[in-house]
């Protein structure tokens, strides 16, 4: 058996906009409007168990913002495939969110979301022929900004320089990418690799070195934002893996550093109950002094209503600088 790297510059492609997506912009969220009164139907919830839960991650979240504390989002990639961005990315211009974290699958759908106003091929079709991950924009896009980010700027990271490109770009559905949002706004947008697992790992220009000196980067910039959480609150939506594994070493991290992170809450938004997030999100990292929560329920339901709710509760604070 000869232990050698498989050749991948043979690697067939074919163009995303030839590829039917599962998830268009056209069927993404609607926006927040000050004329939807979400407080009137939380209210109504019973005075018990998530309902309670709920409000009060809610008001934890206010109060940070309206404090100058840290919210930090950590996510997976379905929330955008379920139609989350464009709620997301009203957060973000409206402050709700000092950072923005997620893995590599969440580029990857941002970044074809903004090339081409769609995302999420049919992966049980596509496999079996080998289809599967091939298109050639996403992965020449990406990797034409990781090698120009190193060259340039590799002390901003991978979701920086992304996210530059993007925007510099001015792809044709860049309104609907959290990558270049947040580097418009200048609020750190971290992406947490893990070689092997995306679909641009499998394209002869990919440079693993590359793309982990960035992304050790982007670690680093997350830590320094994990760093600030006292009083502040972490949330997980939808990562079952990823992100509670790079959470939990950023925080004990930042311990070891000296920083003081000892009263922060934490919140898992997801629609299963998994092992690392309840133990590297909930539990673990809040101890003794914080308090963590665990929220069951569709992304495409459930952080809607806990985003509407917070930009909400904004306005009774902030008046018309909420939109």
């Amino acid at each position: 058996m000869e232990w050698t790297p498989l050749n991948l510059e043979n690697f067939k492609t074919y163009s995303i906009y030839d590829r039917i997506n599962k998830a268009r912009v056209e069927q993404f969220s609607k926006l927040w409007s000050r004329n939807i009164k979400i407080s009137e139907f939380i209210n109504i919830l019973p005075e018990s168990f998530a309902a309670d839960d709920l409000r009060e991650v809610i008001k934890h979240t206010v109060d940070a913002i309206t404090h100058d504390r840290t919210v930090l989002l950590g996510m997976g990639a379905h929330p955008i495939k379920v139609g989350l961005s464009p709620i997301l990315i009203q957060a973000l211009r409206n402050g709700v969110f000092t950072g923005f974290a997620t893995n590599g699958a969440g580029l990857i759908h941002d970044v074809e979301v903004a090339l081409c106003g769609g995302t999420s091929e049919n992966v049980a079709e596509h496999v079996r022929n080998g289809s599967f991950g091939a298109v050639r924009e996403t992965a020449e896009f990406i990797h034409g900004a990781i090698a120009d980010g190193l060259k340039r700027f590799p002390e901003k990271g991978l979701g920086w320089n992304v996210g530059r490109f993007v925007f510099d770009y001015d792809l044709p559905y860049r309104r609907y990418s959290i990558f270049a949002t947040a580097y418009e706004l200048d609020i750190p947008a971290t992406v947490h690799v893990a070689i092997g697992t995306d679909i641009v790992h499998m394209h002869p220009k990919m440079d693993g070195a590359a793309m982990g000196a960035l992304s050790h980067t982007d670690f680093r910039i997350f830590s320094h934002v994990v760093s600030t959480l006292d009083q502040g609150i972490y949330i997980n939506l939808g990562s079952a893996v990823v992100m509670p594994e790079v959470f939990l070493k950023a925080v004990s991290l930042v311990r070891n550093l000296g920083y003081t992170l000892e009263d922060f809450a934490t919140v898992n938004f997801d629609f299963q109950v998994h092992y690392r997030p309840l133990k590297n999100v909930v539990e673990r990292p809040v101890a003794p002094k914080g308090k963590g929560y665990n929220l069951v329920g569709h992304h495409e339901i459930m952080f809607p209503l806990f985003l509407c709710a917070v930009m909400e509760e904004m306005v009774k604070h902030n008046g018309d600088s909420v939109e």
